[in-house]
């Protein structure tokens, strides 16, 4: 039995004109995670496969951590582990535009609109421009996670985005699509989630955690954009 480790990405930049970017707070939690882990496993930290996404923020997050942990870069680009188009998803079911979510209303607002189209897509009643239905976004996580069980025997990691990891949990738990949307929006930047997995199937140990942040010092860094 192997363990994988699906981590999300490090703070992007929420609000921004291109959000797919690790603010300068998402690089450090990211180093900080390679560094926990390196100094928990010591010269024992390595990885039978690694795949991310192609989305920057994923890809970044990867190297920073690699970094920390002293790791080789190589990875494996996995399209299905990017994240759904959150803008696309709320112009769904709000086609009028939204100003930036500066304020504290305007930010539930997003969220709230967020949360009706991610429903609405996963139900199949609406189809966001540019995405791919949600049986399509599912096989794209479900192939990731069949391609661990089948070339890797030991540790292997997945960096990806909070859509792609609750989606991964609901499924492992066989839980439905309203449980994603849940889970999806509670992940915090950089969280840790456990799988066990074998030729047969992927058993959930942990989720969202933040073992790298505990101390005192990081406390202040948890982040959820």
């Amino acid at each position: 039995m192997g363990t994988l480790y699906l981590v999300r990405h490090g703070q992007a930049s929420f609000g921004a004109d291109d959000y797919d970017q690790l603010s300068p707070l998402g690089q450090q939690q990211s180093q900080r995670l390679g560094q926990y882990w390196r100094a928990r496993w010591g010269e024992g930290l390595r990885f039978d496969a690694v795949l991310t996404g192609s989305l920057r923020r994923q890809v970044q997050t990867w190297h920073h951590l690699a970094e920390g942990a002293g790791l080789p870069l190589e990875r494996t680009e996995w399209p299905g582990l990017n994240e759904y188009d959150s803008h696309a998803v709320i112009a769904a079911v709000h086609p009028d535009p939204l100003p930036k979510p500066d304020t504290p209303e305007r930010y539930r607002q997003h969220f709230r609109l967020l949360r009706e189209g991610l429903s609405r897509w996963m139900a199949g009643d609406v189809q966001p421009v540019g995405m791919p239905s949600h049986t399509d976004f599912l096989r794209g996580v479900t192939s990731a996670l069949a391609h661990v069980q089948t070339h890797c025997q030991g540790n292997a990691l997945l960096v990806s985005s909070g859509g792609p990891i609750a989606t991964a949990v609901a499924h492992v738990l066989q839980a439905p699509p309203q449980m994603a949307v849940e889970l999806n929006l509670r992940i915090r930047n950089t969280a840790v989630t456990e799988f066990h997995f074998s030729p047969r199937r992927h058993t959930l140990m942990t989720y969202n955690s933040l073992p790298h942040l505990d101390e005192l010092p990081y406390r202040d860094w948890v982040t959820y954009t």
